[in-house]
């Protein structure tokens, strides 16, 4: 196929298209009759979070331009209206496939003793117990909002759930005036659990907060007829800008772009399933949308309460057996982690792999007096983090700290610049990255006198300092005391903090500079080197692949003859299987347990083997709008480790799905022996601590004479 004509819309599937497929392969496994109860159910509110941050940002994004009248069409030929119209349709049904799982999980939890009783099941012994918690508990609480009545009409910030209410005129009253009805909205107080024991019998039975309010809703309008209720929830856009190059204090601005999410428009409207009309109709036409913005919920809006399920006590034979992280294999039997690293390069596989190392290097380096100096990048972090508490520590200590905390980490912004105010207050300098990037580097660089000479200590990770997630990801770090490496973080580093221009890296390279192109020729090179006795390899695993300079240089592989295989948890724009364009690409996806997170690259090169490791996905914005880093993978054990990696992924076939040519997904076909990835990367990680152990007692010491 000539060049030009791999910019044909039909090679392309649209981005937000294909994230929805991704999110409809986290319903399936909440739909998975063969995972535990809380396993699914777990699924089914990720789903609902998923779907949240879909619509504040990509889904306000286009409901903007369509506003502005922008037609411009996506690579895969679709403009913003048509977009959003796609989107309302596939939603729609991901909505009313999910109401249905979580029904039926909550049908099948009965039958182990758990019930979420409907109001129309409630017994009058429960309406009683609702009746006295609502009086004595929540009414206190409540603030009813007359807002069809009020000018200006009350905020009501997005993401909260509500109870509507249409309320007749009071009760024997005179007024001429006084409307007939009125709609009005009582916030839920986000304070109280979602769901409150009832009693019963036997089992244990629960009801929903929110459903409570709207039974006893009248308690708050004494004199005045409840004539309908619903519950809605309002989803608002978040997709503020934030124009860090113009802004004299960014703090400030991050600040108040937080605080305008709370005013911006609707863009969804959730509402509880068959609702009074004039309820529906009026909360649609006051919040400007259209009657495809709005959803329907059977059951539970906002599914996000279901964790309070799934992380309920005493429910552990509803949930699959815990995976605890194991000692890195790298790091079984150091005692000194300085020593360690002095003597080989150190690999983390978290969470297989404990993170633990990571926090203990930074809480050393804080106490250690032969450490002077510092240096690390915060994209993300946990709520009571160690990194920081460890960082506030060295700059107490005297240590020079430089850290740079990223204040535009959506939707932690707020949290950042809390972390950037006491790391400043604890004597360290922080920096905010450089004007118009977000920083999405994960480094870290440790400067340590010994012996009177300078070392530098270096990790660099393809996921956050985060100790919680690192429960939950699967990520690689890599410790290493490598001169080049070394030397590379600390220009990166001075690069952020303004001293120099982009140098000349010798093992790095950078977004957005030279990133997306050494990607490029990477990938052409392949083709070069690619003969029909040995074809070329590139395996890449990757959160997201949908920058087109990229998938045009696949492409261009696949049709040279090189054998492309991908694995991509999310969104991936490129089509495989496409006679004559795609027919050497394989695209395959895997959901399971942990969040896929790595980006792990390899080219064959001809048998000169090479691995990568990137902070960056194959996204237009972390090639171009962001700082990045791509390193490669010197030692070779570690090297050779990677590469198994990657094949085991390839090989799963009992989570993974294949990518087909019209943008849908299907199982892989189960053939041969049952290879579940990240099964075997766990059973891998408890064999290899079991093995050194075993080493070690074999040539245990005699401490004693044998008798």
């Amino acid at each position: 196929m000539a060049k030009n004509k791999l910019k044909s819309p039909e090679l392309y599937i649209n981005r937000e298209l294909s994230w929805l497929e991704f999110n409809d392969r986290v319903l399936r496994e909440g739909l998975c009759k063969d995972l535990p109860l809380l396993e699914r159910l777990k699924f089914l509110a990720i789903v609902s979070s998923n779907l949240d941050e879909f619509f504040l940002v990509r889904v306000a994004g286009l409901m903007q331009q369509r506003s502005a009248g922008v037609r411009r069409r996506d690579p895969a030929g679709l403009t913003p209206a048509q977009q959003l119209a796609a989107i309302s349709r596939r939603a729609h049904r991901m909505v009313a496939e999910q109401a249905n799982g979580i029904r039926e999980a909550l049908e099948k939890l009965a039958e182990h003793g758990m019930f979420v009783v409907e109001p129309q099941d409630w017994t009058p012994q429960q309406q009683q117990s609702l009746r006295s918690y609502f009086s004595r508990e929540i009414l206190p609480v409540l603030t009813p909002l007359a807002i069809q009545e009020l000018d200006p009409c009350p905020l009501l910030p997005g993401l909260r759930l509500y109870v509507a209410a249409v309320i007749g005129g009071r009760q024997g009253s005179e007024q001429t005036d006084q409307p007939a009805e009125t709609v009005v909205a009582v916030p839920v107080p986000g304070q109280f659990l979602r769901l409150i024991n009832v009693p019963a019998e036997d089992g244990l039975h629960l009801a929903r907060l929110e459903d409570a309010i709207a039974g006893n809703v009248g308690a708050l309008f004494p004199e005045c007829e409840v004539l309908a209720t619903a519950l809605f929830r309002i989803t608002r856009d978040a997709d503020v800008t934030i124009l860090d190059d113009e802004a004299g204090d960014l703090l400030q601005a991050v600040e108040e772009a937080v605080l305008d999410r709370r005013r911006r428009a609707a863009i969804r409207l959730e509402i509880s399933a068959n609702p009074d009309r004039r309820l529906r109709n009026w909360l649609t036409d006051w919040l400007r949308l259209r009657t495809e913005d709005v959803y329907e919920i059977e059951g539970v809006l906002d599914a996000t309460a279901l964790w309070e399920i799934v992380n309920r006590p005493g429910l552990e034979k509803l949930k699959t057996a815990d995976w605890p992280p194991q000692p890195p294999r790298d790091l079984i039997g150091a005692d000194d982690l300085w020593a360690a690293l002095r003597d080989h390069d150190v690999m983390l596989f978290h969470p297989y792999e404990s993170f633990d190392p990571v926090v203990q290097l930074l809480e050393q380096a804080a106490e250690d007096p032969q450490v002077l100096a510092i240096k690390q990048t915060l994209y993300r972090t946990s709520g009571d983090s160690p990194i920081i508490r460890a960082l506030e520590l060295a700059g107490e200590n005297g240590k020079e700290v430089t850290v740079l905390v990223e204040l535009k980490a959506r939707f932690d912004e707020a949290r950042n610049v809390n972390w950037a105010r006491r790391l400043e207050d604890a004597g360290c300098h922080v920096i905010y990255g450089i004007a118009g990037l977000k920083t999405h580097a994960k480094a870290l660089l440790i400067v340590r006198r010994e012996s009177g000479r300078i070392h530098r200590y270096v990790h660099l990770a393809t996921g956050n300092y985060n100790d919680k997630t690192a429960r939950l990801y699967s990520d690689i770090g890599i410790m290493t005391c490598n001169r080049d490496i070394a030397a590379d973080v600390a220009a990166f580093f001075n690069l952020l903090t303004g001293y120099s221009e982009t140098v000349g890296w010798s093992k790095f390279t950078i977004a957005p500079t030279g990133l997306k192109q050494r990607l490029v020729d990477l990938i052409d090179r392949e083709v070069k080197v690619s003969t029909p006795d040995r074809p070329g390899l590139i395996m890449a695993k990757n959160n997201s692949l949908q920058d087109t300079d990229i998938i045009d240089a696949l492409y261009r592989a696949g049709q040279a003859g090189v054998k492309v295989m991908l694995n991509i948890r999310g969104i991936c724009c490129l089509r495989p299987g496409v006679k004559g364009v795609s027919e050497n690409i394989e695209v395959t996806s895997i959901i399971d347990r942990y969040l896929e997170h790595a980006r792990i690259f390899y080219f064959r090169n001809g048998g000169h083997e090479e691995v990568y490791l990137s902070s960056a996905d194959w996204m237009r914005r972390n090639l171009v709008d962001r700082l990045e880093i791509l390193f490669p993978v010197i030692d070779r054990n570690l090297r050779r480790r990677l590469i198994d990696i990657l094949n085991t992924f390839f090989v799963d076939n009992v989570q993974s799905r294949r990518l087909l040519p019209d943008g849908t997904y299907q199982p892989v076909a189960r053939r041969g022996r049952r290879v579940r990835a990240q099964e075997k990367f766990y059973n891998d990680a408890v064999e290899a601590v079991r093995a050194a152990e075993q080493t070690a007692q074999q040539f245990r010491p005699i401490t004693r004479p044998v008798v």
